[in-house]
């Protein structure tokens, strides 16, 4: 099945959160933090606001990751990355139990690999915001540009793409 891994394009990701997640481990969108925290998204500040706005979950080290790579993984994997996160879930925020927290963990799960209905190794990033209304999500595909520009003007190697809804 395919399901989102940790990419990274450089050593950003280790700058600007408070715990990077590690490259290859399964990831999920992991908004959730934010749904559950007594806190306002719009008072976050430093790694914690980069966190909101960009970061991706990994479902290992629970460390954050701009960018994810569309991977396959195997049914052993995807029932891992489910109980890892309602242990998670337990020793984190509160769940009264691993019965009452599997079904809220798989669901996770479940919407992380419904995102990845591209073509493996294609890299996706989110950008968050909240307003009165909650979290906002938007997901974007990230490619190499096509063509090159140089000779004295700066050269972006990726792109970002906002997904058709």
């Amino acid at each position: 099945m395919k399901f989102m891994c940790v990419a990274r394009l450089d050593d950003t990701d280790e700058h600007v959160y408070e715990t990077a997640a590690q490259v290859g481990e399964p990831a999920v969108p992991g908004s959730f933090a934010f749904t559950f925290s007594d806190r306002d998204p719009a008072t976050f500040e430093g790694k914690e606001k980069q966190a909101f706005r960009h970061g991706f979950l990994g479902t290992r080290s629970f460390g954050r990751a701009t960018v994810v790579a569309v991977a396959d993984i195997d049914e052993g994997e995807f029932k891992s990355v489910i109980e890892s996160l309602a242990r998670h879930f337990v020793s984190e925020y509160g769940a009264p139990g691993l019965e009452e927290a599997l079904p809220v963990a798989r669901e996770e799960a479940e919407y992380a690999a419904s995102l990845c209905e591209h073509e493996i190794n294609t890299l996706l990033a989110v950008e968050r915001a909240v307003d009165e209304q909650g979290i906002h999500e938007a997901f974007k595909t990230v490619q190499p540009r096509a063509n090159w520009e140089g000779e004295g003007k700066p050269v972006r190697v990726w792109d970002f793409f906002r997904e058709e809804e």
